[in-house]
């Protein structure tokens, strides 16, 4: 199974539209994961129309898209549990707080602080996709890819 895992897109506020190489992923996604502060619902709208979409509201959503989404989510996939979370929050690093809001995961994604990384803490795959429309002082714009059959794998992908 192919997820493609996004996060912080800011739709109106950083950019007009969800770029093309996010877009062009989509294409061939089984399943869209959006680690929040997506702005706008239309964001969910146009990646509805590429997969089934399960994400979770951040900090800067408003009241239509958090009557949509849960500030948390579990899932699974192929027996793997997927932790989904913004990360925002007070105290403690981002990924401090994405850890704590899981008990139970074997991979957990959350966004907030734009940086993607991938790594992993103990036996949890940590996973943050950046942002693939605001880059803040990153070189690049990201997005993410996770692979899940019998194990899982994962990837950032930078763009300008």
């Amino acid at each position: 199974m192919k997820i493609v895992v996004t996060s912080d897109t800011h739709i109106p506020g950083r950019a007009k539209r969800l770029p093309t190489p996010l877009l062009k992923e989509c294409e061939t996604a089984d399943l869209i994961i959006h680690a929040g502060d997506w702005v706008s619902m239309e964001v969910y709208r146009e990646l509805s129309g590429y997969a089934k979409v399960v994400g979770v509201h951040g900090n800067v959503d408003g009241d239509e898209v958090r009557e949509h989404f849960n500030a948390k989510e579990m899932i699974e996939v192929n027996g793997f549990n997927i932790g989904i979370v913004h990360g925002h929050g007070e105290k403690q690093t981002t990924e401090k707080r994405a850890l704590e809001a899981f008990e139970e995961a074997d991979i957990i994604i959350f966004g907030h602080s734009h940086i993607p990384m991938v790594r992993y803490f103990k036996k949890v795959m940590l996973m943050n996709p950046g942002s693939p429309t605001d880059k803040r002082r990153m070189p690049y714009y990201s997005y993410g890819i996770l692979h899940i059959d019998e194990d899982f794998r994962a990837e950032i992908v930078l763009f300008d």
